[in-house]
């Protein structure tokens, strides 16, 4: 008792220690874990051993994964990206899976079995890698991030078959086509009967429950969801994680999804953690270190290898070669999934012991590397895009064909909703405005009289010439992030020092930053939204009106130099 307790003990601190290093990098927690697994491990120090209760804990954390992403399976969602999801997504993965399992086939002497298994694992890209960095970067809804989100979207179905897949080629040769079958029809048969029961009575269930208005039992009735539907595939011959899957679709279609998911994220986390700490056990560093150039040959197929597929598929499309750039980094990695299917391959034994050796290494190097990576060529995508001038000839030249004419209007970077609300206020006043904004969907928005609207980015001075920089009286950036604004900041300044440039904040952490890249005055959204709720709050309850917004005024007029005159004046004439 008191061994497994000390073995407990030294687990949760090499985690403490491990996320917080994770954190402070800003790479995946995921990392942590795979790295305490490899050094505190059987193949590392020894200091953590290998038992039945650890790797149950650790499957369990792989039937939560599962659910999670259920609950963000949408079906309008696939419905609205079916042509990027199963297009794209499919063409990416089915290539992949076919070229690792002939390298595997032929250039390693496995059998076809061992290749399909490789293949099918290494396709799968990582969702909580790509997923956390494009969502910290705002590239989500650009067009490397939305063809990057489609593929993960469709390997994230894909996964389903491949659990069903796999076991089914681990029988007799003469038995596998029957085995492939009857696995088929028992997934098809449990899908359907869980599907078209679970859709009656999961909104009713949780309906009941939230009666209660008990958070425990809310908590406790999504955990027997999980638990028993797990349960109802493996007792069926399928995978537990199956059933999780189907269990988190359902929730995803009622109101309560989002309570769910954020009741369940606690257990992922900590179970996902074990999984992956099991995962680096496995993995023989000495074996490794004995067969490096092996290991380093596969390394540099798989990270090559897919990303030499995606950039092809992506070039097929007709997208950018920036584009095409990010979205074949984003993608050039292996996943958590991967590394489920390539476990479990080994489990069936439709890999040898050296093949899962040097695949799971070869996986585990790609996702450490995965986000110096994407950075990296973030970087030179860039660099490649503000110099290919031939490509980018036509954009220029509508910014400069929509900017002619115009004299001392503003340059707004930025059409969403800020920039929408602003260009009303400068049309209202008929100022002239000029928004730039990479979005097509920012482009078709309702625009003010006196306003244009053109698709460009200004983050690049030949665009923002062409908008007319020289001539414009001012400049507004609503750009959600202080990344993006502070390069357009330091661009503009370099050939514009008299310009007034407003900028959008998220909050007040990043405004002496924004002002030293340039920024006439930053606007914190959140300041201005908590003195609006606190006037509101102190008249409901009975602060005169005049009061309240004499409190307001007092900190705008601390806060806003350039507008400091106005408030302090209308302070003194208040009666």
């Amino acid at each position: 008792m008191h061994s497994q307790l000390l073995s407990l003990l030294l687990l949760l601190t090499a985690a403490v220690g491990a996320v917080a290093v994770m954190r402070r990098f800003k790479l995946p927690s995921m990392l942590g874990y795979l790295a305490i697994g490899m050094v505190l491990g059987p193949h590392g120090a020894q200091m953590i051993g290998e038992s039945d209760e650890v790797e149950t804990f650790a499957e369990f954390g792989v039937v939560f994964l599962m659910f999670s992403i259920g609950l963000e399976f949408s079906l309008q969602r696939l419905k609205a990206m079916h042509t990027l999801v199963f297009g794209y997504g499919s063409a990416q993965m089915l290539l992949t899976a076919a070229g690792a399992m002939l390298v595997t086939w032929y250039g390693y002497g496995q059998d076809w079995k061992s290749g399909l298994s490789v293949g099918l694992a290494v396709a799968m890209s990582s969702t909580a890698i790509v997923a956390k960095m494009l969502s910290e970067r705002f590239e989500l809804h650009s067009r490397s991030g939305r063809l990057t989100m489609g593929v993960l979207l469709f390997q994230d179905i894909a996964v389903v078959p491949c659990l069903i897949l796999l076991p089914a080629l681990a029988q007799p040769e003469g038995n596998l086509l029957r085995q492939l079958g009857l696995a088929s029809l028992q997934a098809a048969a449990l899908l359907v009967v869980l599907i078209w029961v679970g859709q009656k009575l999961m909104k009713r269930l949780f309906d009941a429950v939230a009666h209660y208005r008990s958070e425990e039992l809310f908590v406790l009735a999504t955990l027997w969801i999980v638990v028993g539907l797990a349960y109802a595939t493996g007792q069926a011959g399928l995978s537990l994680a199956l059933g999780a899957f189907i269990g988190g679709m359902l929730i995803s279609e009622t109101v309560y999804r989002h309570q769910v998911e954020a009741d369940i994220r606690p257990f992922r986390d900590m179970l996902l953690g074990l999984f992956f700490v099991t995962v680096g056990m496995l993995l023989d560093v000495g074996f490794v270190l004995e067969h490096f150039w092996r290991l380093l040959l596969a390394v540099v197929l798989l990270v090559v290898g897919k990303g030499v597929v995606v950039l092809l598929i992506t070039l097929a499309a007709r997208s950018t070669v920036d584009t095409a750039l990010r979205t074949s980094a984003q993608l050039a990695q292996a996943g958590e999934f991967g590394l489920v299917l390539i476990q479990l391959a080994y489990a069936q034994k439709l890999i040898a012991a050296d093949v899962f050796q040097v695949t799971l290494a070869a996986m585990l190097i790609s996702m450490f590397i995965a986000p110096f990576l994407i950075e990296r060529v973030a970087r030179l995508g860039g660099e490649m895009a503000r110099g290919d001038w031939a490509h980018k000839a036509k954009a220029i030249y509508e910014v400069a064909t929509s900017a002619f004419g115009m004299e001392d209007h503003v340059i707004l970077c930025g059409y969403g909703r800020t920039g929408e609300q602003i260009g009303k206020f400068l049309g209202a006043e008929k100022i002239p405005f000029l928004a730039l904004d990479v979005d097509p969907t920012a482009v078709k928005r309702a625009i003010p009289e006196g306003g244009k609207v053109v698709f460009g980015g200004a983050d690049r001075i030949e665009v923002l010439k062409a908008a007319g920089l020289m001539r414009a009286q001012a400049m507004v950036i609503a750009y959600p992030d202080t990344l993006s604004a502070e390069r357009v900041l330091r661009l503009v300044r370099s050939h514009r020092e008299d310009m007034p440039i407003i900028v959008r904040a998220a909050d007040e952490s990043d405004i002496d930053k924004l002002k030293r890249a340039g920024a006439t005055e930053v606007i914190p959204e959140v300041l201005e939204g908590s003195l609006m709720i606190a006037a509101e709050t102190l008249t409901q309850l009975g602060v005169p009106v005049e009061r309240a917004i004499e409190r307001v005024r007092l900190v705008r007029e601390a806060r806003y130099a350039s507008m400091r005159e106005f408030y302090h004046g209308s302070g003194e004439h208040k009666p």
